[in-house]
């Protein structure tokens, strides 16, 4: 906690009004904002600690008492990150962080909120707030992606839903394969079956979520009882704090992109991991063909509109459209994720659905998070999700006079 102090101090920049703009403004809720463009102070690092919530957010006593008024708003959330990053070294034993295993089919999952998925998926009793932050703050990853693909999704095409008809019937298509008709298989010779390809879900750009422990991955896989899932975890930052795992394999003929294959999870659940562009993997064909019932691609907080990683998906997203699979995405808030649609909408020139208009996730990650380059930068993982496909266009007839 003291490096961390250590690197904030070293970084960040006082937010006082009094001081000039380090850098230009991201959003019109950005604190760097309130800031002259050249007049004013000269930048300073921050150095003081707040008394309340213990983080260093202005360069003296004098210019956090004066903007006191401003940091009140971040004040308990500050302390609140400061307070969940102590208990997490505390040392204390975590029962949030057991989870359970696969339930009777007849035991329907309620989605309506946190409370009631953890109810219904028969997790222990988390009694306190602080315990149910650590614990959303892993899980909103796998059930972010099985909220939205499940037949009893919160996300409805009712009026004032966020679900689009365009939506429903691509999200219908992929509920078709993962809720499938009981088909009378067993366990003996009569029962017997063929068993359909796993759902194979693309998740692009991929970073923390695909260190995440094995074990909370499994909870999607638990959602959908008789179907396989293939998660596919595609992106440069793919290996990020999987250090154990270095060095990576050989391309071979048979693995040409090196890929990590983790088959041995459970009978429901293969894990690759491919340290590449997405664009450099549909150019070779290596997952082709796509289909609608079995494929979905996943963003986390892609940045897809942000200035400093738009160049990177310029050569993805036409691919992506091109499949004409659903493409689901998060981000911080709701400007994050209505930048990321207009840069996609002005990229592709009405060649577009959206199947779920931005809004908040319901599963969102319960615990913020703070930018150790801008403490007044907080966030919480997935707040908010949206969905767009690349556009079909129906078959029309005409006839033709002779």
């Amino acid at each position: 906690m003291r490096q961390r102090a250590a690197f904030i101090k070293q970084h960040a920049y006082c937010p006082h009004p009094g001081h000039h703009q380090t850098r230009l403004p991201t959003n019109p809720d950005d604190p760097e904002a309130r800031k002259p463009a050249r007049t004013g102070q000269p930048p300073a690092h921050v150095r003081f600690e707040c008394p309340d919530c213990g983080v260093p957010v202005y360069c003296s006593e004098s210019h956090w008492a004066d903007d006191y008024e401003a940091h009140m708003e971040l004040c308990e959330t500050l302390r609140e990150i400061n307070e969940d990053d102590h208990d997490l070294r505390s040392g204390r034993f975590f029962p949030e962080f057991e989870y359970p295993g696969a339930q009777m089919e007849e035991a329907l999952v309620n989605m309506t909120s946190w409370d009631t998925y953890l109810y219904s998926r028969e997790f222990r009793a988390i009694d306190d707030e602080r315990s149910l932050r650590q614990a959303t703050r892993l899980l909103t990853y796998p059930v972010t992606v099985g909220s939205v693909l499940h037949e009893l999704s919160p996300y409805s095409i009712r009026s004032g839903g966020q679900l689009t008809a365009e939506g429903l019937k691509s999200l219908s298509a992929l509920r078709y394969t993962l809720h499938p008709p009981r088909s009378g298989s067993g366990l003996d010779i009569k029962g017997l079956r063929p068993n359909p390809p796993p759902v194979r879900i693309f998740i692009l750009g991929a970073r923390a979520e695909s260190s995440l422990p094995r074990e909370v991955w499994a909870q999607l896989a638990h959602m959908f009882p008789r179907v396989a899932f293939h998660l596919i975890f595609i992106g440069p930052e793919s290996m990020a704090n999987r250090d154990s795992e270095f060095p990576l394999p050989e391309r071979t003929p048979e693995n040409p992109f090196g890929a990590i294959i983790e088959d041995r999870i459970s009978h429901q659940l293969k894990i690759s991991t491919f340290v590449e562009y997405y664009h450099t993997l549909h150019t070779a064909g290596a997952f082709a063909p796509y289909d609608p019932y079995f494929d979905c691609f996943m963003l986390f907080h892609p940045g897809l509109g942000h200035p400093a990683s738009a160049h990177e998906w310029e050569a993805t997203l036409p691919l992506l459209l091109e499949t004409k699979v659903p493409v689901l995405a998060t981000g911080y808030t709701a400007w994050d994720m209505q930048r990321d649609r207009s840069w996609v909408e002005e990229k592709m020139a009405g060649e577009v659905d959206i199947l779920l208009k931005p809004g908040e996730n319901r599963f969102r990650s319960l615990r913020w998070d703070l930018n150790d380059l801008d403490p007044q930068d907080v966030s919480c993982g997935n707040w908010g999700v949206w969905g767009f496909r690349g556009k079909r266009y129906e078959t029309t007839h005409r006839d033709i006079e002779g």
